[in-house]
């Protein structure tokens, strides 16, 4: 059930939210009216600050917004002028400027008696104006959020609103949180936002509509938050408490899911490739009872109990759930996502602390909805690409952190760039101390064999193994000029043989992630859709950020040659025995991990082993193998029910209908729909 936020704020959020008391907006004069400034924060780093300022001349008001952080050494710099009428109605909008490293917008906004022109870009676009209505484009500047849910506020707090020149959007009260400020204790409104991004956001304001935290996600997919300055030390307890509130909004919905979610069953009639290399079993029998499989086999050899509800399999084939192992859920969307694809374990390589244990921790107690979340502790050093706020800048600090992420359950480090020698030594030390393993990328200034053999057990990236099988390149040597070095690697070269060698003698786990460096050769000329059939199947907040690409550029034949070239040192390393698994760092959500799988397929993994480096391979690598990665007795029933047959046609693994996890059979089409994608 819903809990409205202080009922008496909202009847007077209409009065509030263009006059503030002791200000005077009479006369044609400009008259100050409101002003402010957010912290802006990147996995809750400090990074960069807002400040709006709204003046009010006559009958118009003007919000006139500056947003700028620096993420990794890159500028993101952002600016809105937003004007509108005394009721709050929009009047005009613009917005110029960059979303993330990688992501521009440039749009306007004017509004007719009877029509909305957005601009986006070169070209305009007229739209029917609604009887209400707001202007905002994304999650950034936030002090356009604060003023969208004032408008919404003083206009009846409509089920949607409608916004241009996006989609509109749904915000929700979702109860209080109590923070301490200034010595005081403070109650603030909490709301869901949905529409701004993919999936929600969480925003708190307080009694006067003032906005104080926002947490969400930038064009990255990447953690953002924005505070006011008299709440950035409550930021931890924002984002632990969003995870834990979006994931009960989800808990919600699952209930609701067709399936089934209690009780023993069984999948009948079926093809049951279990994933330890056996034959596949026609007409087989898989029963389920309290979140175990109880027998799996020939539906000859397979006692089925009296009343046990039954899941017609006929021409469909059953296998193990997949896994991610290279996972980032910053949003709680992730979950219904990798459910949908089929995924019932993913390795979360680095994320926020508060969140992804709240997250984690929703979903193995059942007031969630997703898959079972390994978590991989992230940590870096300082420096001027640095990410997040767990620094290692001393050996005591990389004790502490492995430390604080062991004791809450973590079973693996991840190392970050800008990690030193010999905090990263001190890092794999403590954890192998601890019995967990360390995954990560390889620190500027070092190369895989120096991380390797400093400790530690994987590599994220193929980009990493690449750089070693080259020769040193030349000092003066452009970025250009380096990748084509790396396209042209001759797999028979010392360099590239010593690397083969190295990697198996170490039993050195290598995620390659090839799907992401395939995004990356998406233009015009090959859209994504191309080759990734995912991409016509996502959310509208998704597509303009991820099939929003340019032409050809003069690197991307060289991008062309760096992916032809990593299946070929795919290939290599699987027939050489280096152990691969199957991770995806986002892209494409749910989609992206089917591409990696038949990337590999195409790079000479036989079917049955491209879809065993997504189940059994990494379940071994975890130390899962026990528990989970095979459809076999006594096995946690992580499973999945695709129409088709993989092992004969591989793309076929994308249709899964069924996916068990945590004891439930749900419906993915449902799961698809439930974020906004179509099945």
């Amino acid at each position: 059930m819903k809990t409205p936020l202080v009922p008496k704020c909202l009847r007077l959020a209409g009065l509030f939210l263009f006059a503030l008391p002791g200000v005077s907006l009479a006369g044609a004069d400009t008259s100050l009216v409101e002003e402010g400034k957010f912290i802006l924060y990147k996995f809750e780093n400090p990074i960069g600050q807002e400040t709006y300022r709204i003046t009010r001349s006559g009958d118009v008001t003007s919000a006139s917004v500056n947003f700028k952080f620096t993420d990794r050494g890159g500028a993101v710099p952002l600016t809105t002028l937003f004007r509108y009428a005394p009721d709050g109605a929009p009047l005009s909008f613009a917005i110029r400027g960059r979303t993330s490293r990688s992501t521009r917008i440039d749009d306007s906004v004017a509004v007719r008696a009877d029509s909305i022109l957005v601009r986006d870009r070169d070209r305009w676009t007229a739209f029917p104006r609604p009887a209400s209505f707001f202007t905002i484009a994304g999650y950034a500047p936030v002090a356009m959020q604060m003023l969208m849910v004032r408008y919404w506020a003083a206009h009846g707090s409509p089920n949607e609103l409608p916004a241009f020149p996006g989609s509109p959007v749904r915000i929700e009260p979702r109860g209080y949180d109590t923070v301490e400020t200034a010595g005081e204790h403070v109650a603030l409104g909490r709301f869901t936002v949905e529409g701004l991004i993919w999936g929600r956001e969480t925003i708190w304001l307080d009694g006067q509509l003032k906005l104080a935290a926002v947490v969400s996600t930038d064009a990255e997919f990447d953690h953002f938050e924005a505070a006011a300055e008299a709440y950035g030390s409550s930021l931890g307890k924002f984002v632990g408490r969003a995870g834990t509130d979006e994931m009960a909004a989800l808990a919600d919905f699952s209930r609701s899911v067709p399936g089934i979610h209690e009780g023993a069953f069984v999948l009948l009639g079926g093809t049951l490739v279990s994933g330890t290399g056996a034959p596949p079993v026609t007409d087989a029998a898989v029963l389920i009872e309290n979140g175990r499989i109880i027998a799996a086999g020939p539906r000859s050899g397979v006692t089925i109990p009296p009343s046990t509800r039954v899941v017609s399999t006929a021409g469909k084939t059953i296998l193990p759930g997949l896994w991610d192992m290279h996972a980032h859920v910053e949003q709680v969307e992730w979950g219904p996502i990798y459910l949908a694809a089929g995924v019932t374990t993913v390795r979360d390589c680095g994320n926020e602390f508060e969140f992804i244990t709240a997250v984690r921790d929703a979903i193995a107690r059942g007031r969630g909805l997703g898959p079972r979340i390994l978590c991989a502790g992230i940590v870096d050093g300082s420096g001027p690409v640095a990410l997040g706020l767990n620094r290692v800048d001393t050996p005591e600090q990389a004790r502490e952190w492995v430390n604080r992420y062991h004791d809450a359950g973590f079973p693996q480090m991840k190392i970050y760039s800008s990690v030193k020698p010999e905090e990263l030594k001190a890092v794999t030390a403590e954890a192998h101390r601890l019995g967990m393993t360390v995954t990560g990328h390889v620190p500027n200034g070092m190369n895989a064999y120096q991380a390797v053999e400093a400790g530690q057990d994987q590599i994220n990236h193929l980009s990493y193994v690449l750089e070693v099988m080259h020769p040193p390149f030349p000092q003066a040597a452009t970025k250009p000029e380096r990748m084509q070095m790396l396209a042209n690697i001759d797999l028979h070269s010392p360099e590239a043989v010593r690397a083969i060698e190295f990697l198996k003698e170490h039993h050195v786990v290598v995620d390659p992630t090839v799907a992401l460096t395939e995004f990356s050769t998406a233009s015009t000329a090959k859209p994504l859709e191309s080759f990734e059939p995912g991409a016509a199947k996502i959310a509208p907040e998704l597509a303009a950020q991820l099939t929003d690409v340019g032409p050809p550029s003069p690197l991307t034949a060289i991008e062309e040659g760096i992916l032809r070239k990593e299946l070929e040192v795919i290939g290599a390393l699987h027939s050489a025995g280096v152990t691969i698994v199957a991770g995806t760092d986002q892209t494409v959500p749910g989609h992206s991990l089917h591409r990696e799988i038949e990337l590999y397929h195409e790079a000479g993994f036989t079917a049955m082993e491209a879809i065993q480096a997504a189940t059994i391979v990494p379940a071994r690598v975890m130390g899962l193998d026990r528990e989970l990665g095979t459809v076999e007795p006594g096995k946690r029933a992580d499973l999945i029910i695709v129409n088709g047959d993989p092992l004969k046609n591989l793309r076929e693994l994308r249709n899964v209908e069924w996916v068990i996890t945590n004891g439930s059979l749900y419906s993915t089409p449902e799961l698809w729909k439930s974020v906004g994608f179509r099945p």
